[in-house]
């Protein structure tokens, strides 16, 4: 039988067998990284993944760009993925690298790090927030009403929620069930990307023709990786060892023996985007919302930045502290990101998709512009995800943008920023007089910190930028408020982010 679920007691007193405030459809990369949002703050969430264990033979995603990097170390853990990963200049262009390293971070790489190793870190990091799996079941279907849903599983087994969020991948079962469109346009071109052994010597390298692009490369393994586009398009199912060889056969005139594949995989450069983040009770997060082709190596990142940007707003509506509509922001801000890596995606592809003499011009004039610093740093920060600013209104140029990882001084002892994001929390940085700022209506939803701060203030792509006298951040990192001696406009803009004061 359908029931609320009560959002006052203690997260420990809450059911845990039928009940959850948020059920998550999927544990890859965006469903863990909301899971961990939530349970930092004290949201009773639940995982339903289909896979038994978190073991993928798959390569997939080679990384994490900058902004990532910063997030995790927002919530302190970015040293875990540090220790098992290769930094390196990650960002590129159409095959252009574009060196990220003067850019104002303190995290001006990428991270080489195979998504199995991203996922069993953040795996481990939710087991420690206790966060329950349901695991080799998925979400099948759900009924909603006034109070919430009845999420079915293809177990047969029935859980209740006030919330389920997709992140169950670009076929989303979450998505086709709340029945919202994802318009965009079709594939043009098909890869395999696959992980092999080869009786021959391969041919290492990038490769143009007039079929589209290819690589070989040997893994850490001592295996070849490969990526191959495939001479036709119309092709359905699963990839076959046959079809690898085959599509090796049309551009090497050799297969190389190719044999004992780890893992085959094809994708295309389709590109969709969701209507709407949300319907209802229903969300959605990462390649449920969004899929592209995965040059750039931009969809990983933009799904965990998605789950970041959700998970608190998530949070203080289940716990009633903040009114539903907060949840709008959620595809106001996320939509034109990822509307953004369409495109860029899109014309990457654009230039790399034959080996033409017109393509090959076009690619070496890109390269060319890129090697001047301004068009380098603005499309490194793209690529990157450092200069994501969400619309937040006219202001000052820190408004809406993620904020910098200050080295600050505060009570007599030196501190990094993002150390006060650790728990998931706003924070309200007073950077003037001392008593000038009173949030107490808000002080049990956000961090006070009278700082103090004497080096420069500088934004990627953007430069040096006027020091403020007080910040609010969001729980994202995200500077929601940038205040003078007036603090015109604080409580507006405490209200609008962490709902109305309290008592």
């Amino acid at each position: 039988m359908p029931f609320p679920l009560p959002t006052s007691r203690p997260r420990a007193e809450r059911a845990t067998a039928t009940g959850h405030d948020v059920i998550i459809a999927g544990a890859g990369p965006t469903g863990l990284m909301l899971a961990a949002e939530l349970a930092l703050a004290r949201v009773d969430v639940a995982l339903v993944e289909r896979r038994a264990s978190h073991d993928i033979a798959e390569t997939r995603a080679g990384g994490l760009h900058a902004r990532s990097i910063e997030i995790l170390d927002q919530r302190g853990v970015a040293e875990r993925f540090l220790r098992e990963g290769q930094i390196t200049q990650l960002a590129g262009f159409a095959w252009t690298r574009l060196d990220i390293g003067d850019l104002p971070t303190r995290h001006p790489y990428g991270l080489a790090l195979r998504q199995n190793q991203i996922e069993r870190l953040l795996a481990e990091w939710v087991s420690e927030l206790a966060v329950p799996i349901y695991r080799a079941r998925e979400v099948t279907g759900f009924a909603e009403d006034d109070t919430g849903l009845d999420v079915t599983l293809s177990s047969g087994m029935r859980l209740r929620a006030l919330y389920l969020v997709g992140c169950d991948g670009g076929r989303s079962a979450v998505r086709k069930s709340a029945g919202i469109d994802f318009p965009g346009s079709e594939p043009s071109l098909s890869n395999l990307m696959a992980e092999v052994e080869m009786r021959e010597p391969p041919e290492f390298g990038l490769r143009h023709d007039a079929l589209g692009f290819h690589g070989l490369s040997q893994t850490e393994s001592g295996r070849v990786l490969v990526v191959v586009t495939e001479a036709e398009l119309a092709r359905s199912g699963e990839p076959s060892l046959r079809d690898l060889s085959a599509a090796l056969e049309s551009v090497y005139g050799t297969d190389f023996g190719v044999h004992n594949p780890a893992w085959i995989s094809r994708f295309t450069d389709a590109a969709r985007q969701a209507a709407s983040y949300r319907r209802g009770r229903v969300l959605l997060a990462g390649d449920a919302a969004h899929i592209h082709h995965s040059v750039g190596g931009q969809g990983l990142n933009l799904g965990v930045q998605d789950a970041v940007n959700l998970g608190w707003k998530l949070a203080q509506v289940v716990g009633r502290t903040s009114p539903e509509s907060l949840l709008d922001t959620y595809h106001g801000e996320r939509h034109p990101v990822a509307a953004r890596v369409l495109k860029n995606t899109m014309a990457q592809i654009a230039l790399l998709r034959r080996g033409d003499d017109g393509r090959k011009a076009a690619r070496e004039v890109i390269a060319e512009l890129l090697a001047m610093d301004e068009p380098r740093q603005r499309l490194g920060a793209m690529m990157s995800g450092l200069d994501i600013a969400y619309d937040l209104g006219a202001g000052h140029a820190l408004l809406g943008r993620r904020m910098p990882d200050l080295d600050l001084v505060a009570g007599g002892r030196k501190l990094r920023l993002f150390t006060l994001l650790h728990g998931a929390r706003g924070v309200l940085l007073n950077f003037g007089k001392r008593g000038s700022i009173d949030i107490t209506p808000w002080a049990d939803r956000l961090e006070f910190v009278d700082a103090d701060y004497d080096g420069a203030w500088q934004l990627p792509a953007i430069g040096p930028v006027a020091a403020p006298s007080a910040v609010l951040v969001r729980p994202d990192g995200h500077v929601a408020w940038v205040g003078d001696e007036s603090q015109r406009g604080l409580v507006e803009a405490l209200t609008r982010w962490f709902g109305p004061g309290g008592a």
